[in-house]
């Protein structure tokens, strides 16, 4: 995908490259960075990184800038927003093909991302007119009442594998309940998660600086997003790994972090659950995106009287999955992987499993970084395959007798992100669900599940149990709890 071919009236790489977004396109200041396909290796643009010092300016500049776009009205807030959902649509195709290309995301999957990114500034633009108070009751001749406020400037830490929907999903409500917004995308991912919404939003008619895009290698940029001062509130999504560093130099710095971080997420299959469907519901839990999503389903625990034909309907669908390069003419299901260190990781857990006595049922190698999808059957607590993510289009099947069992399986993790429970019967599915910690449980689907109007997060290694999502959470997020009381006159005191 050369830069001369994706010159178009949003996304022009003459603008961008070797600048970075703060309201303009200046000269960054912490170097360069050339990005490329991870499907054919070929360069696709060049970025700039932020500098430590340009962070603190941009920081204060945002802050600047923040003052007056709380100062608007909501329905002007709201009006920036929804011009910003309509303009995701209307440059689907664009943003589509750079996700395909730069992330290696199938087109389904690219496409949901943007269409999500609509509906993610629409549903911003209805939070700006939400309440943001109530009145409160008081022993004293006065009105007593408490106010949300914006924070101010809220830092955005965005990964790659979904870098459209996890960088404006923090974005997106920030702005419209009146703060400002720096955003670190991934390096990998800098147009898709970064440059695209610097592009939305000054097209949409947002003031200047009140949005800023800063990339950066490493965690030097995503550190100095956490220190300088002016930043109140941290949206960080990524690993576990990286999330206690991230929420332990919040707390240092007294600022509050939602983190959104890993999983390892059971799908539970019953011995009354539909086989005819079943396997293809596992397969998309695994494979969607190469596996490459925290809610992945990274465990598939099935019942022992029907694993037999439930193994050997997953391996069939697997093998029949087409893998290649997302951004070419022809359709493929799964892309590639996003750098050598990933596939080599989940190259590690599959053989290191095997070793340990898994049976590798199909998949189990690669080609460049494309990895096959992969079936493992006879996984138990001991392999790597089941206590770790894996982050790789991989199903490893656990097989159970007992009830009691599933939900111990099903327990035996520090994550606890998403579950999926499938059977005929309902209420059956949640009574077992409810024995296990998990901030999202899905009856009779995959694990892989997030709309824009929904409280979003996890528990244990997963996240803080902080929300993305829905109004409630959202104003609990990216707003300060305010006391404020009014009296007609002065009250008399003692002295």
């Amino acid at each position: 995908m050369s830069t001369t071919a994706t010159a178009t009236r949003l996304l022009d790489p003459a603008r961008w490259e070797d600048r970075i977004w703060t309201g303009e396109w200046v000269p960054a200041a912490g170097g360069k960075h050339e990005c490329h396909s991870p499907s054919t290796g070929q360069p696709l643009t060049t970025i700039g990184f932020a500098s430590p010092d340009q962070v603190d300016i941009a920081a204060e500049g945002a802050a600047a800038a923040q003052r007056d776009w709380a100062g608007r009205t909501y329905e002007e807030r709201a009006a920036v927003l929804r011009r910003a959902g309509d303009l995701w649509l209307a440059h689907i195709d664009e943003v589509t093909q750079w996700l395909r290309a730069e992330s290696g995301s199938a087109a389904d999957k690219a496409r949901f991302e943007v269409r999500t990114a609509a509906q993610e500034c629409y549903e911003a633009a209805a939070l700006a007119s939400m309440p943001y108070g109530e009145v409160l009751r008081s022993t004293q001749p006065r009105l007593s009442l408490s106010r949300r406020l914006p924070v101010g400037v809220v830092a955005v830490i965005a990964p790659f594998n979904a870098p459209v929907v996890l960088s404006i999903r923090a974005v997106a409500p920030a702005l419209a309940l009146g703060n400002a917004a720096l955003l670190k995308p991934d390096s990998r991912t800098v147009v898709s998660g970064g440059v695209t919404l610097a592009a939305i939003f000054e097209e949409a008619g947002l003031p200047p600086g009140v949005l800023q895009v800063l990339p950066g290698p490493g965690a030097t940029t995503g550190e100095r997003l956490i220190t300088t001062p002016r930043t109140r509130v941290i949206a960080f999504t990524g690993s576990t790994s990286a999330g206690r560093r991230v929420g332990e130099l919040a707390a240092h710095h007294l600022k509050r972090a939602h983190l959104e971080l890993g999983g390892n997420n059971a799908l539970i299959v019953l011995d009354d659950a539909d086989l005819d469907r079943a396997p293809g519901v596992g397969a998309t839990g695994s494979f969607t995106h190469q596996g490459q999503i925290c809610m992945a389903t990274g465990r598939h625990l099935v019942h022992e009287s029907v694993a037999d034909e439930y193994v050997a309907r997953l391996t069939e669908l697997a093998e029949a999955l087409v893998v290649g390069d997302p951004a070419g003419e022809d359709p493929v299901q799964l892309g590639p992987v996003i750098d050598a260190g990933q596939r080599d990781g989940i190259h590690a857990i599959v053989t290191d499993s095997v070793r340990e006595g898994a049976t590798l049922c199909t998949g189990g190698s690669y080609e460049r970084l494309f990895y096959r999808p992969t079936v493992l059957d006879h996984v138990t607590r001991d392999h790597r395959a089941f206590r770790e993510e894996i982050f790789g289009p991989v199903a490893p099947v656990i097989r159970f007798t007992t009830l009691d069992e599933a939900v111990e399986l099903a327990r035996d993790s520090a994550y606890g992100l998403s579950l999926g429970v499938l059977t005929r019967d309902v209420m059956r599915g949640l009574q077992l669900a409810d024995r296990i910690p998990s901030g999202n449980v899905h009856i009779n689907d995959q694990t892989v599940n997030d709309e824009a109007p929904v409280p979003f997060g996890g528990v244990g290694d997963s996240g803080t149990g902080s929300r993305h999502g829905g109004h409630l959470a959202n104003i609990e997020a990216f707003t300060e709890t305010q006391w404020t009381t009014l009296r007609g006159e002065l009250p008399r005191y003692p002295f």
